[in-house]
């Protein structure tokens, strides 16, 4: 890129990348002895054989050094109901102790990390790579567990900066 050549702004990509509708999701796991969660649109299967799924982490989040710490971690995909535990697991600077009080949840049975009840899906993941990307690290995990729950329900999507739902 010549000198006179310029990067687009950084919030015509931001509300760009907006009109690309994803899903919520929770992204867990345990490390210290305590659950750390956050709330996550960016987690992308990566691959069948081996099965692996993807989160993208901010560096600056207590939720990296976590992550990095424990080796595993869940992902719960949230339905349309759930717009009250995204908005607080996506609350920066909320208690770490307790943060998971408020919302129902049970144990992954292969890693222990904390998967949110009335989820649509649910994986538990054991980290296998952790790659840099800018501001952010991307963490692949390997799928050592997955359930797809059968109750029905409509998925909760993030599009244009805020929740939607299918209609």
């Amino acid at each position: 890129m010549s000198a006179q050549e310029s990067l687009p702004d950084v919030g015509l990509f931001r509300r760009a990348m907006g009109r690309f509708a994803t899903g919520v999701t929770v992204v867990s796991t345990l490390a210290g002895g305590h659950d750390h969660a956050m709330t996550a649109n960016a987690v992308t299967s990566v691959s069948l054989d081996p099965m692996l799924l993807l989160v993208c982490v901010e560096r600056d989040a207590r939720f990296h050094d976590a992550v990095i710490e424990a080796g595993v971690w869940g992902v719960s995909v949230l339905d349309a109901g759930a717009r009250a535990t995204a908005d607080w697991l996506a609350t920066r600077g909320r208690p770490l102790h307790g943060q998971l009080d408020r919302v129902a949840h049970h144990r992954g049975e292969r890693t222990g990390v904390a998967l949110l009840d009335g989820a649509l899906a649910s994986f538990e993941c054991r980290t296998t790579d952790v790659h840099p990307g800018g501001d952010h690290i991307i963490v692949v995990g390997e799928v050592v567990s997955v359930v797809a729950h059968d109750h029905a329900g409509d998925a909760l999507l993030y599009y244009r900066g805020r929740y939607e739902t299918l209609a």
